[in-house]
């Protein structure tokens, strides 16, 4: 007898995307366990055995979306060229993953609310956070060793290059019918470059 297949990516994901669906008609605080249940076609104790609550499954859809902006950031160290052609290419493929997130946005601005009230929540955002800063830094660490750059903190650089990305996507959330995403991102990372390069 063929062993039974694993499917339990598969109903992970089930639940993910019915969560997403959920939480964009209902809001974080409105949805309830039985709405993400019902959406994905599943028992209450199913949607239990994957996820312990409705934080759990927040996680795991920005686990879905910043774990790709990560695999992103790795791609882009290994890439053969200036280390500005690499920030730039980083930022074309950053500002398209914002754009597929922006129906998402105010639902993670409330997992950030309870950030700030919740060490737990709080915990977990930083573990997203973190790796993006040393990856990133590492970009501006090999600008440094190149020459390419200034002197500079790289960690502190970092940190600009996120914040420039966060505050782009929530004036996206607010206006965005004003704010062009790849038009302002490319023309921030562009100056924030300009700023670094050692001129000749």
């Amino acid at each position: 007898m063929a062993p039974r297949p694993d499917v339990s990516q598969e109903r992970r994901n089930q639940i993910i995307a019915a969560a997403i669906a959920v939480f964009t008609r209902l809001g974080f605080h409105e949805a309830r366990i039985e709405d993400i249940a019902k959406e994905a076609k599943l028992s209450k104790g199913a949607l239990y055995w994957y996820f312990k609550s409705k934080d759990d499954i927040i996680a795991a859809i920005m686990d879905h979306f910043i774990g790709r902006e990560i695999v992103e950031l790795e791609e882009a160290l290994k890439l053969q060229a200036p280390i500005s052609e690499k920030l730039m290419k980083l930022n074309g493929m950053i500002v398209d993953e914002m754009q597929s997130m922006l129906d998402l946005m105010p639902i993670l601005y409330e997992f950030y609310a309870a950030a700030t009230r919740r060490k737990d929540v709080r915990k977990a955002l930083l573990q997203y956070f973190r790796p993006t800063q040393q990856l990133l830094s590492r970009l501006i660490q090999q600008g440094l060793e190149s020459g390419e750059f200034v002197p500079v903190d790289a960690e502190v650089v970092a940190v600009d290059f996120i914040a420039l990305y966060e505050g782009l996507l929530l004036l996206a959330v607010l206006d965005p019918k004003t704010i062009d995403l790849k038009k302002m991102g490319a023309h921030g990372v562009n100056l924030m470059i300009e700023g670094l390069k050692v001129k000749s």
